[in-house]
């Protein structure tokens, strides 16, 4: 008998996902409509092309950019429309929502994007810890992703894995 040790994880057929290498590279800034409302609460029309004209749109340049409004006011549709048209050719991306609900939509778009061929027919481990923070959701997508194209789908690490699905 050999005093070997053996690391049987390593030499398995295991493939193990880190959710967290899909997370958004590109940070998110926020742009609040309501800094460009009369007392952040009321659109004037006129007030709010003049403040948007007036305002310096390239400190969002080449970022990812998550428009909302803070603060109770009724912004009409015409408003984040009219916002978006002066951020053309300097954000890279525009997505309407707080900041975390577009990290989590361009998080699931990411998974989504994955090319699931790669994991065909394999023994796939999600891992369950990381330093980014993760969501149902996003496990849920990459469920949804892979389900039908792996053997086997596991949470957790390879030491402790719990089986999610196995296909024949």
């Amino acid at each position: 008998m050999s005093d070997e040790i053996v690391n049987r994880v390593a030499n398995s057929a295991l493939i193990a996902i880190d959710l967290a290498d899909y997370a958004p590279s590109q940070s998110i800034a926020v742009l609040d409509v309501k800094d460009f409302l009369f007392q952040e609460i009321i659109l004037k029309e006129k007030e709010f092309r003049a403040n948007l004209k007036e305002f310096d749109f390239s400190i969002y340049q080449d970022k990812i950019i998550a428009i909302n409004c803070s603060s109770d006011a009724i912004v009409p549709m015409w408003a984040f429309m009219l916002v978006t048209s002066y951020l053309k050719g300097i954000a890279s991306k525009i997505h309407f929502g707080k900041k975390e609900d577009v990290f989590q939509q361009i998080f699931t778009a990411n998974i989504d994007a994955i090319d699931s061929t790669e994991f065909e027919s394999k023994k796939v481990i999600v891992k369950g810890c990381g330093q980014v923070p993760l969501s149902a959701s996003l496990y849920m997508a990459i469920t949804k992703k892979l389900q039908d194209t792996v053997s086997s789908l596991m949470f957790g690490e390879a030491c402790s894995a719990v089986p999610v699905l196995k296909n024949k």
